[in-house]
């Protein structure tokens, strides 16, 4: 007899994805604590926004904390730079290999030029370009091979750099890498995924097929979803008293939804459409367990605009939440403005 599918409410989801994703109160320091933040990868698009992701997740995380030897930054998901541990590298590069043959011949001849080119040492990307004559954005498709690492500092290019690849099988790779986007980011659907990864529609959908046993179907406010089996337990769970706040940077992992995703996170249109602009996203304000405005930095000043009132008590959350900021070249305190 099958099964019916288990009834979730938004209150359910959300506090699911913020205890997954150590949101509610912070993981200890150290390379675990690390790895379990970076668990679906942290977007690093907008300078720093992964330190500020891990900030969030992680205490005591200092300026260095995105370098730190257990991480590496690459090309991931969708082409955008992201952190991600070191040890799960070919999650998020061979897990995204193409799997037609053409694709997957100008990954490795990329890689094979950017190689050559390189030499062992480590360059700028432009100069690399240069050296070939080719806009050095084409070095991307390498990142699939596994065999690139980059350092971006968002001020330039970045510097890039070769490695060996990773010892993995593409296709296990594909399969943990949808894991982990269930995990952290469910119930989801293959039509999320393949949005969230950028690898295709039927590589995405054969992904859930691969994993249907390890699954459980759910109905959610927004449809019929998908959930780990290994989470299920954890989303019955009572929800855990969540952070008084938080500040999430441009792409964190708690926002980086698309379609009716972002409904459910958001139900407000107008919300939603501040915080999902049509240009450069500006940080979430996480306030109780709810996304309750944005905020944007220029130098030491974070200009946050509360989409409600906040009491005094909500405001001193998030100013302490901002003058921890372990951010790099800021001599002085962070200091908040209410827009």
């Amino acid at each position: 007899m099958t099964r019916p599918p288990l009834d979730l409410t938004r209150l359910q989801i959300l506090a699911f994805r913020r205890h997954v994703g150590a949101l509610d109160e912070r993981l200890p320091g150290g390379a675990g604590s690390l790895r379990r933040a970076a668990w679906a990868g942290l977007q690093d698009s907008m300078p720093r926004a992964a330190l500020l992701s891990i900030h969030a997740r992680v205490a005591g995380a200092e300026p260095s904390a995105w370098e730190d030897p257990s991480l590496v930054q690459i090309w991931g998901p969708r082409f955008s730079v992201f952190v991600v541990p070191e040890r799960d590298r070919a999650v998020f590069s061979l897990g995204l290999l193409p799997e037609d043959a053409k694709g997957r011949r100008r990954a490795q001849d990329q890689a094979d030029k950017l190689k050559a080119v390189l030499g062992g040492e480590r360059k700028g990307l432009n100069e690399a370009g240069r050296a070939l004559g080719v806009h050095p954005n084409i070095f991307r498709y390498a990142a699939a091979t596994g065999t690139v690492l980059i350092r971006w500092d968002g001020a330039r290019r970045p510097d890039v750099w070769t490695v060996p690849a990773p010892q993995a099988d593409p296709g296990d790779a594909r399969l943990e890498l949808g894991r982990r986007y269930l995990h952290v980011y469910g119930p989801a659907t293959p039509g999320s995924f393949s949005r969230w990864s950028g690898i295709g529609a039927r590589p995405a959908m054969a992904v859930f097929e691969a994993l249907r046993g390890s699954l459980v179907a759910v109905r959610t406010p927004i449809g019929q979803k998908w959930i780990l089996a290994q989470d299920e337990a954890a989303m019955r769970a009572a929800a855990s008293p969540p952070a008084p706040a938080r500040l999430l940077p441009s792409g964190d992992a708690y926002f980086l939804l698309q379609g009716a995703d972002r409904d459910l996170l958001i139900p407000d249109p107008g919300q939603r459409q501040a915080l999902w602009t049509p240009r450069v996203w500006p940080g979430a304000v996480l306030v109780g367990g709810e996304i309750a405005g944005t905020w944007r930095r220029a130098g030491p000043v974070l200009a946050v605009t509360p989409w409600r009132e906040l009491s005094p008590t909500e405001r001193d959350a998030v100013a302490a939440e901002a003058e921890s900021m372990p951010l790099p070249g800021i001599d002085k305190p962070i200091a908040v403005r209410w827009d």
